[in-house]
């Protein structure tokens, strides 16, 4: 299987910098092969596999560096049956559609070649400014990535870096968006980011699991201690009538919600600065019921010297340091959540 991943962004935007972070460190040990498409009509002179449209270029950190133009797919095609490489890495035009990029790879006849993730990469001062003057194309490289990597994030204030997040959560609501500076993420992080998990999905199943753990122990306990005969029709599948005014409880049973049913979840990503006093107020707060029935709350958010990380379950949080995320996360999981007192509440101050 020959992993692909796609990194588009407009010229200027990092994708340079950024790639050779991935073939350094990131994706170091794998048999890589970085291609550099322009969707040109040029032949290639003097090249490599000159009649497939490939051209070799360089040689970096032992990663084969080439440019294909021509019939991408065939191109494609030919490298991998040449190569025989763990991961592509392809780099776009830069004005190029994303989805034309992802259709090329779809359409190739090698069902071992395949997509795994990707990303573009946008400067975070110009995100209004590239909306504004290359609509389309710029919307296409953010609405079919699955992680988007803010650049220039170091440099920009908070606000500008939230309008930038803002316009990208306008165009694609799914993606995961990379905002912290990348000197601070370590290889596993930068590699978490290109999931396409998240985090309230990841505590929605803990909360679901809690609630069946729970549900079966109440089962259990009702077998050992019930008397109102239950037991006695065991063989027969638990069909014993009940009418309105049995007391066993198992009409508890039987008329159960599921969990995702019962559960919701709220959360925001945020670049603001937060203190070790400040998560600790938030989390007491979230004890009073105010906000609603507060099951499961998990972030992790940037300090003035560090990570704050916290996890909050009734009664109980534990609040500590970390390393740096690809960006600040909130997620709280509960039911009858009021999203207004939530937001006042995380986002106050």
């Amino acid at each position: 299987m020959t992993k692909v991943n796609i990194i588009s962004g407009f010229l200027g935007a990092g994708k340079t910098t950024f790639i050779k972070r991935l073939i350094g460190e990131v994706f170091k040990g794998e048999k890589l092969v970085l291609i550099e498409n322009e969707f040109g009509e040029i032949g290639v002179d003097g090249g490599f596999l000159q009649d497939s449209g490939i051209e070799i270029t360089e040689m970096n950190s032992g990663c084969i560096c080439c440019s294909l133009v021509g019939d991408f797919t065939k191109a494609l095609e030919e490298t991998v049956k040449t190569y025989n490489p763990d991961r592509i890495i392809i780099e776009p035009s830069g004005v190029g559609k994303l989805s034309d990029v992802i259709a090329a790879v779809n359409n190739t006849e090698n069902d071992d070649i395949k997509v795994d993730s990707c990303i573009t990469v946008a400067d975070c001062t110009k995100c209004r400014m590239y909306r504004k003057n290359f609509g389309e194309f710029y919307e296409d490289q953010i609405n079919y990535s699955n992680c988007i990597l803010l650049t220039r994030t170091d440099k920009a204030s908070e606000e500008k870096i939230e309008q930038a997040v803002e316009i990208i959560r306008d165009i694609n609501k799914d993606a995961n968006i990379i905002t912290t500076h990348l000197d601070a993420l370590s290889k596993e992080q930068i590699i978490d980011a290109f999931r396409h998990g998240n985090m309230e999905e990841e505590l929605l199943h803990e909360a679901m699991h809690a609630h069946h753990d729970h549900e079966h122990h109440h089962r259990h306990d009702h077998d050992e201690h019930c008397e109102c005969g239950c037991h006695d029709h065991e063989h027969h599948h638990h069909h014993h009538d009940h009418d309105e005014d049995c007391g066993c409880g198992c009409h508890e049973h039987h008329h159960h919600h599921h969990a995702d049913e019962a559960f919701t979840s709220w959360g925001f990503e945020t670049v603001r600065k937060y203190t070790a006093e400040e998560i600790k107020g938030i989390l007491t707060e979230l004890d009073n019921g105010e906000c609603g029935m507060i099951l499961r709350s998990k972030g992790m958010v940037a300090g003035d010297n560090t990570w704050i990380y916290f996890d909050y379950v009734p009664q109980e949080h534990d609040i500590r340091e970390g390393s740096a995320c690809y960006t600040g996360k909130v997620c709280v999981i509960g039911a009858n959540l009021d999203a207004e007192k939530l937001e006042t509440l995380f986002k106050k101050g």
